[in-house]
């Protein structure tokens, strides 16, 4: 009888042991479930979730609403496959993301928000995100970067007239220093030669704005509608001096208040607005100390060690100090072949635009004075300051500032094509619950959301 009874139990045992086993391997069945495949990679469940918790974290942290939980998943599993195609293409490429590199920028990115390594990491995990999880998404949006410079900053061309015209509508438009921080929407057109489609995209903007007008978060309807890359950060594009504002939005954002949307741009690519989320002062009138300067220079070879090099180089010091010309000896002697034919003239220097061994040197000669013998990376030096003076680089900052806000206005364009061309030539099957996904909202839902 007992043994029958200790029979039964371990039966049971058993079939508990196997039931449990089986509700463990469906458990991680679950976890890991594939919910798209992309060319040759897949999405699981697992990255979803963790992408959506951060993409959540980070949203409640700066108290924007969220979307639709539904909508937010389709959002956030499109900017997977997007992500997946262009790591595919970088490793295809061979692009690779140091472990020093990735350390440098953590620590950037914790310095421009104020914070220690440490202090970033307690962020993160308020935030709901590991260390580890997150030295891996911004690992992969360093690659990601790579790749869209490589393949559409090779698309973007900035020409000298386009500079000039943007300076001139700058300064025609009384253009002054202060910097706004930005959000921004884009609502995209798929079929600018459609005007049926035409007015049902402007119809949806311009409702997506009223809902902001009447007390819908600027920041919520970006994450839900744009399609803009930054979508998912709420539309944050940062500060902006007025200089290195957008061209189409530059003549509209000096007139708005802060908290206010503007109107509804529009132009070839979609519809697009912008709202001031907070404005403050710009730099003053930029002034630097440039120095006119001449070297000789003296390298080290196979054929020529470094000791020879030394006493090459003291030796031509000697020489100017017992009154030989600088030039003359550049001319002979130097193995800086441009310099040296034009004896040993390097021009105005700007600061940091030599080697630090150098710029030490060159900042701590007095007009006149010749510095050295001293050492840099590229061998033995004497230098002469001949000249100093303040300049005014404001116009070339200016310039600089107008070719770069130009270039993000083209590259942001080109980008939004190349994730549309890479996104269609991609092999993309859903699987499971988002089976008939196909990225598009259900009918009706873009509009639901919006009011």
């Amino acid at each position: 009888m007992k043994a029958t009874i200790r029979q039964g139990l371990q039966a049971l045992l058993m079939l508990l042991a196997v039931a449990l086993s089986f509700t463990a391997q469906a458990e991680r069945k679950l976890l890991d479930q594939v919910v798209a495949i992309v060319d040759d990679d897949v999405v699981l469940q697992t990255e979803l979730e963790a992408r959506i918790n951060t993409i959540t974290g980070r949203l409640s942290t700066q108290g924007t609403g969220l979307p639709p939980r539904r909508l937010l998943e389709e959002r956030v599993l499109e900017q997977l496959i997007t992500e997946s195609v262009q790591l595919q293409m970088a490793d295809k490429m061979g692009m690779r993301i140091s472990d020093n590199e990735l350390n440098e920028t953590l620590t950037s990115i914790a310095e421009r928000n104020g914070m220690s390594l440490s202090a970033f990491e307690d962020q993160l995990v308020a935030e709901g995100v590991s260390y580890r999880q997150a030295r891996e998404q911004i690992r992969q949006e360093m690659l990601t970067s790579r790749v869209q410079q490589r393949l559409v900053g090779n698309r973007v061309r900035v020409t000298e007239r386009e500079v000039e015209n943007y300076l001139q509508a700058l300064e025609s438009g009384g253009g002054s220093d202060a910097e706004y921080r930005l959000a921004y929407i884009f609502i995209e057109l798929d079929s600018p030669a459609d005007d049926a489609a035409v007015d049902v995209t402007r119809e949806k903007a311009e409702k997506l704005r009223t809902a902001i007008v009447n007390g819908r978060d600027f920041r919520e309807v970006a994450v839900a509608e744009s399609d803009a890359s930054n979508a998912l950060e709420g539309g944050d594009m940062g500060w902006r001096s007025e200089r290195q504002l957008p061209s189409l939005v530059a003549p509209v954002v000096p007139g708005l208040a802060v908290g206010q949307p503007s109107e509804v741009l529009e132009n070839n690519s979609g519809f697009h607005m912008v709202m001031v989320m907070d404005k403050r002062g710009g730099s003053q009138k930029q002034v630097i100390q440039q120095n006119r300067v001449r070297h000789i220079l003296i390298r080290p070879s196979e054929a020529v060690t470094d000791t020879e090099a030394e006493a090459a180089i003291r030796e031509l010091s000697q020489q100017l100090q017992d009154g030989a010309d600088f030039a003359v000896l550049a001319r002979e002697f130097s193995d800086d072949p441009v310099s040296g034919s034009d004896g040993g003239n390097l021009g105005w220097v700007s600061p940091g635009q030599m080697v630090p061994a150098f710029e030490q040197a060159m900042q701590e000669a007095e007009v006149g004075e010749m510095k050295g013998p001293f050492r840099s990376q590229f061998g033995w030096h004497i230098l002469q300051v001949e000249e100093r003076r303040q300049k005014d680089i404001s116009s070339d900052v200016k310039e600089a500032e107008a070719r770069q806000a130009i270039y993000r206005r083209k590259f942001e364009t080109e980008l939004q094509n190349w994730l549309r061309e890479i996104r269609d030539e991609a092999f993309i099957e859903f699987k499971g619950e988002y089976e008939q996904n196909t990225g598009e909202d259900e009918p009706g839902e873009a509009q639901e959301a919006a009011e």
